[in-house]
C-alpha cells in the first residue's frame, strides 16, 4: 500500500481522516448514510444501551445531575484519549500521561499555595505538561528506545516526582474564590467548563487529524513507516511532536482537574494512562495504527466513565471494582469487535 492511500481504505472516510487533497464525496446524502457506519457510532450505541440498562435498574442514575457528573469524570482521561489515538494511529503508546497529569497538577497547587496567580499557575502547569511530553520525545530519540519502554521509566520518574515534591501529602488551601477555580472549575448553560473545553479540544484535534498535513502525516507513518521515510516524513519529528501535544493535553487536563478538586493528590492520575489506551482503542483506533477517531476516543472514556459511575449503583465491594471495570472494558470490545468484522464481511458482500 502506497502512502497515498493512507486512511482511505477500509475505513469511514467520517471517522477515518481523509488525506489532504482528496476530494470528500457524496454530500449530505452521503453523510447520512456514512453516520450508521462510522467506527465511533459502535462505542456511542453501547454507551447509550449500558445508560439505559443502569437507569431501569436504578432510575436515579438517569437525573440530570447524575449524568453530567458522569460526563464530567470522563473529561480528564477523555482529554488523555484523544492525544493517545494520534499515537496509536502512529503505532505508539505513552504510558506516562498519567503521571504527567499528576505531576502538572500537584506542580500547579504548590505554585499556587506560593503566592502566584491561578492562571497564571494553571499556564505553567500547561507548559509543564508539554515539557514532560518533550523529554519523553528525547528519551525516545537520542537513547534509541521504544517510546512504550521509555515511557514506562518516566511513568515512574514523573510519579515520583509529584510524591517528592508533594512530600506524599495533598496539596490544599486553594484560594476557592479565585476565578480560576469558579469558572473552570464551575458552569457555562449548566454545563461543567470542562465538558466545554473538551468538546472544543475534540473539534480541534478532529480538524487537525482530518485536515492538515500534520495528521495527514501522522496517519502515514502508522499505515507504513518504511513508505512514510521514503516519501520525505520525517519519523521522529511527527512523534516528537505527538509526544508533545500529548503533554500539553496531560497539562491541560490537569488544570481543569485542580479547577474542579480545588486540591491535589499526588497518587491522582493513577491509572489514567490504561484508560485512555482502553478508550482509544474501544472508541475505534486500532492497535495496527494508521487510523484513528478522536471523537471515537472520547466516547469510549465516556463509557469507562458510565462503567465507573454506574458500578456505584450496585454495591460493589470496592476489591472488586477493578475486576468489574476491566470485565466490562473486555466485554466492550469484544462485542465492538464482533460488529467490525460483521461490517467488513457485509461490505465485502456489497463489493465496497
Amino acid at each position: 500500500m502506497s502512502v497515498d492511500d493512507v486512511g482511505t481504505k477500509g475505513t469511514p472516510e467520517l471517522d477515518a481522516p481523509n488525506v489532504p487533497g482528496e476530494r470528500p464525496g457524496g454530500g449530505l446524502g452521503a453523510l447520512a448514510r456514512r453516520v450508521p457506519t462510522m467506527e465511533s457510532m459502535s462505542v456511542l450505541v453501547a454507551t447509550i444501551a449500558l445508560v439505559v440498562v443502569i437507569g431501569i435498574l436504578h432510575p436515579d442514575f438517569l437525573s440530570a445531575a447524575q449524568l453530567l457528573d458522569t460526563l464530567q469524570a470522563s473529561v480528564y482521561v477523555g482529554l488523555l484519549a484523544g492525544g493517545m489515538a494520534f499515537l496509536i494511529s502512529m503505532r505508539e503508546i505513552d504510558l506516562s500521561v498519567g503521571s504527567m497529569f499528576g505531576l502538572s497538577l500537584i506542580s500547579m497547587g504548590l505554585l499556587i499555595n506560593q503566592g502566584l496567580s491561578p492562571w497564571l499557575a494553571g499556564l505553567l502547569g500547561v507548559v509543564l505538561g508539554g515539557i514532560l511530553g518533550l523529554v519523553n520525545a528525547l528519551v525516545v530519540q537520542y537513547i534509541g528506545i521504544p517510546t512504550i519502554v521509555a515511557t514506562l521509566a518516566t511513568l515512574s520518574v514523573y510519579r515520583g516526582l509529584s510524591l517528592a515534591l508533594s512530600e506524599g501529602q495533598q496539596v490544599t488551601g486553594m484560594p476557592v474564590e479565585n476565578s480560576f477555580f469558579t469558572i473552570l472549575g464551575g458552569k457555562i448553560l449548566g454545563v461543567y467548563t470542562s465538558v466545554w473545553v473538551l468538546v472544543v479540544i475534540a473539534i480541534l484535534l478532529t480538524v487537525v487529524l482530518r485536515f492538515t498535513s500534520f495528521g495527514y502525516r501522522v496517519r502515514a507513518i502508522g499505515s507504513n513507516p518504511d513508505a512514510a521515510t521514503f516519501s520525505g516524513i520525517s519519523t521522529n519529528r511527527v512523534r516528537m511532536q505527538v509526544l508533545v501535544m500529548v503533554g500539553l493535553l496531560a497539562g491541560v487536563a490537569a488544570a481543569l482537574g485542580l479547577a474542579f478538586f480545588t486540591s491535589g493528590d499526588p497518587n491522582i492520575g493513577t491509572g489514567f494512562e490504561l484508560q485512555a489506551i482502553a478508550a482509544a482503542v474501544i472508541g475505534g483506533t486500532p492497535l495496527r495504527g494508521g487510523t484513528a477517531t478522536v471523537v471515537g476516543a472520547i466516547f469510549g472514556a465516556i463509557l469507562l466513565a458510565v462503567v465507573g459511575s454506574g458500578l456505584q449503583y450496585f454495591n460493589i465491594p470496592v476489591n472488586w471494582s477493578s475486576f468489574a471495570t476491566g470485565a466490562v472494558i473486555l466485554l466492550a470490545v469484544s462485542l465492538d469487535s464482533l460488529l467490525r468484522r460483521r461490517r467488513r464481511r457485509k461490505d465485502e458482500a456489497l463489493g465496497l
